[in-house]
This record gives structure tokens, C-alpha cells and sequence, in this order.
């Protein structure tokens, strides 16, 4: 009985690793020897990078190519639009080779993995959680992330700041220490560095990465075991993530404009979705 063959992976990138760029490390360099996990191929932001750097992996074998949304659980947009981008490509050249694996993380497992990475500051410091700014949405649930860190942690101080947002970094440290805390912590909620460049000259504790490569590296296998599980029964998981956007943004919220209608009727949409393409479950606490 023939081996099936190995899948090529390609990331695609979002707000949460600079468009790709924090992810490149990840990829297998030309020639080295095939290890136990899967070749990634490359990584890209979504767009037209993203399907430029699929027909490349398309094009280097005849083996199934898995993409992988790299969000940690704050980018549904990135999932929706990695699929948008494979959509034409799954008609055309990938044809039965082409799959799109469930996103790498989701909110609760950074929940966990902040946690983790939390573990490293000492109990009276203060835990300052940092990401590159995205959408007051994207950036909204990143507060809602950290007040869970800290109800389910053991630091009294958790506190959010974005680069290039507001609070910026810089004023998210003096929040910390006018709250008391002797010394902070910074712990990032990407895939990037804990230290935006306004903090690197700073007191502020580099708390390292939020999880190491080879922890990347498992995530990414299974989610890509996963998706070549389901493309074995014909399943490319490319509809499901056209819909990842669903229920997110203005059009699902009851914020300023947003309430009920004033005629009484509800939203009319109230039924429950199935997705067929549901997310493995990674544990929360899946170490750096």
C-alpha cells in the first residue's frame, strides 16, 4: 500500500504576527531533511501574497497543501479572508489538493497560553499584556482576554496595551505602576515580540515569547492532520471559513446604534449555525 503523501503547509498571516512576518522562522529552509512534522512552505499575509505563495506550494508537488489561519483567536477576518483567497484556487489547480485547516488558536487557548506565559513574573508584578493595535473589536476582546488572565491567574495587575493604540505601551507600564505594581511584565498576545520598540529601553521585563517554536510547530501539525483527515472525505474546510466573520463587528452589536429595532422585532436571524468544520480542541495550557 503506497504512503500517502506528506502535506506542504503555507501560514497566513494577520494582525496578530505582522502580516506573516513574525512567522517566517517557521519555515522549512530549501533542503533541509524532512522531520516529523509537516514542511511549511511559507508564510504570508492574506491577499494576494497568500494565494501567490499557495500556487508555489501547489506547484512543488503533487501532494496536498494544508493553509493554516496563524490568528490566536482576536482575527476572524483573517480566516475569512484565507478563504476567500483559496476559493478560485480550489477550483482551479488545487483541486482535491487544497485544504484550509481550522484557525491555530482561539480565544480560550489564549486565555491559557497567556497564563502560561504570565507564570514567569513574579507575584507582585504586573502582567502587561501587548499586541499590535487592529480594530477596536479585535482590540476590545483583548481586554475581555486579559480580565479572564487575571481572574484565573495569581497576579493582581493585568493590564492591556497595544503598539500603535491606545493605551499605547508606554502608557500602559505607568498604568501599571501608579496601580502599585513594584515591577511589570510584558507578555505579548501575538505571535510577535513582548516588547514593543517604545519599551525596549525601558525597566519594563521582557516575558518572552507567548509560546516557543516548537510549540508552534505542534499546534500547527495537528490542526494540519486534522484538515487532511477531513480532505480525505472531501471536505477542504474553505466554505466554512468563508463565514468565519459571522456575528462579528457592528452588525451583531447592540453598541451605540446597534440595539433592537424600535418597531419590537427581534434580529430574524435567530437560528443556530452548524459549521462542519469544527476547531480541534487544543489544550489551554499547551506549553511554550
Amino acid at each position: 500500500m503506497t504512503a500517502p503523501q506528506p502535506a506542504v503547509v503555507v501560514l497566513a498571516g494577520g494582525h496578530e504576527s505582522d502580516g506573516g512576518r513574525d512567522l517566517v522562522g517557521l519555515v522549512t529552509p530549501s533542503g533541509a531533511p524532512a522531520g516529523r512534522g509537516p514542511v511549511v512552505h511559507a508564510a504570508a499575509a492574506a491577499g494576494r501574497p497568500l494565494a501567490e505563495a499557495v500556487r508555489s506550494a501547489l506547484a512543488a508537488g503533487d501532494g496536498p497543501v494544508c493553509v493554516v489561519p496563524m490568528t490566536l483567536g482576536r482575527d476572524p477576518k483573517l480566516v475569512a479572508d484565507t478563504a476567500r483567497a483559496l476559493r478560485w484556487l480550489a477550483d482551479d489547480e488545487g483541486r482535491g489538493r487544497l485544504a484550509l485547516t481550522a484557525p491555530f488558536g482561539a480565544a480560550e487557548h489564549l486565555i491559557g497560553w497567556l497564563r502560561a506565559a504570565a507564570a514567569s513574573a513574579g507575584g507582585g508584578d504586573a502582567v502587561l499584556v501587548t499586541a499590535p493595535a487592529a480594530g477596536p473589536f479585535e482590540d476590545a476582546e483583548l481586554f475581555r482576554i486579559a480580565r479572564l488572565v487575571r481572574q484565573y491567574g495569581r497576579h493582581r495587575l493585568v493590564e492591556v496595551a497595544f503598539a500603535g493604540g491606545d493605551p499605547g505601551s508606554a502608557e500602559g507600564a505607568e498604568r501599571c505602576r501608579l496601580l502599585g505594581a513594584d515591577r511589570v511584565t510584558a507578555v505579548p498576545a501575538s505571535f510577535g515580540p513582548a516588547l514593543p520598540a517604545d519599551l525596549r529601553d525601558s525597566d519594563v521585563r521582557d516575558g518572552g515569547p507567548l509560546l516557543r517554536p516548537s510549540a508552534i510547530a505542534g499546534v500547527v501539525a495537528a490542526r494540519t492532520a486534522a484538515a487532511l483527515h477531513l480532505l480525505g472525505h472531501g471536505e477542504d474546510g474553505i466554505l466554512a471559513g468563508l463565514d468565519a466573520e459571522h456575528g462579528h463587528g457592528y452588525a451583531h452589536s447592540h453598541g451605540p446604534g446597534g440595539g433592537h429595532h424600535s418597531d419590537g422585532h427581534g434580529h430574524g436571524h435567530g437560528h443556530k449555525h452548524s459549521h462542519s468544520h469544527s476547531h480541534p480542541h487544543t489544550p489551554a495550557h499547551t506549553p511554550h
